[in-house]
């Protein structure tokens, strides 16, 4: 398996397609490196990604020539200076994350799964054009103590501390959007209530993979 991060940033942003999570050029994902961070460019198709056109932004938010990096590199950069222990994020646009978004609803606890994101929920971020300042601003905001949230009338962001993992989260919060949305269609699930989600957290937090990402 290959380990250099470029490599990695390709690899991870197929199986994302591959897997169904995302489709076309859509979405986008980084790596934090060196003492900046390394994203996918815009516009280019990840079946014709090349580890030459991997992008890499510095802590001041610039970039050399070559290719334009996402155009959402913002929220990136700022979330890499908000959470020091993100390494890896993830951005798609599932389509059922993607049609809760739409309805600016978040994820309530109708599954103990829900904590997979590092909470008592999955927060829905407000609407703000892409690649804007404000959008950056409310993302951070719906991650507070988080490591996912929704992207109102826009998508998916996960955080964790590799690439893999960050798209495990991702998958597994889309399948939980999916039964959620299955949920509300026969009627209103039960909801989890506070106490048995702290229990949920703590348990979690020496569960298999999920320790400290």
């Amino acid at each position: 398996m290959t380990t250099d991060p470029r490599d990695v940033l390709i690899a991870t942003a197929r199986a994302m397609n591959d897997s169904g999570l995302n489709r076309g050029t859509s979405g986008n994902l980084s790596l934090r490196h060196d003492d900046g961070m390394l994203i996918t460019p815009s516009g280019v198709p990840y079946e014709e990604l090349g580890p030459e056109d991997i992008v890499y932004i510095d802590a001041r938010g610039t970039h050399g020539d070559g290719l334009q990096p996402s155009s959402e590199w913002r929220f990136h950069h700022d979330i890499y200076h908000a959470r020091p222990e993100a390494r890896a994020i993830l951005h798609a646009h599932p389509v059922h994350c993607t049609a809760l978004a739409c309805l600016n609803r978040p994820i309530p606890a109708f599954h103990y799964m829900v904590a997979v994101a590092g909470g008592r929920d999955i927060r829905c971020a407000p609407y703000a054009t892409f690649g804007s300042q404000a959008l950056s601003d409310h993302v951070l905001q719906a991650l507070a103590g988080r490591r996912a949230c929704l992207m109102a009338n826009h998508g998916l962001l996960c955080i964790a501390s590799t690439l893999p993992r960050a798209l495990d989260r991702a998958l597994e919060i889309e399948n939980l959007a999916q039964s959620y949305l299955a949920c509300l269609a026969a009627g209103e699930p039960v909801i989890l209530d506070d106490a048995e989600m702290e229990r949920v957290l703590r348990k979690f937090a020496d569960y298999g993979r999920r320790t400290a990402d």
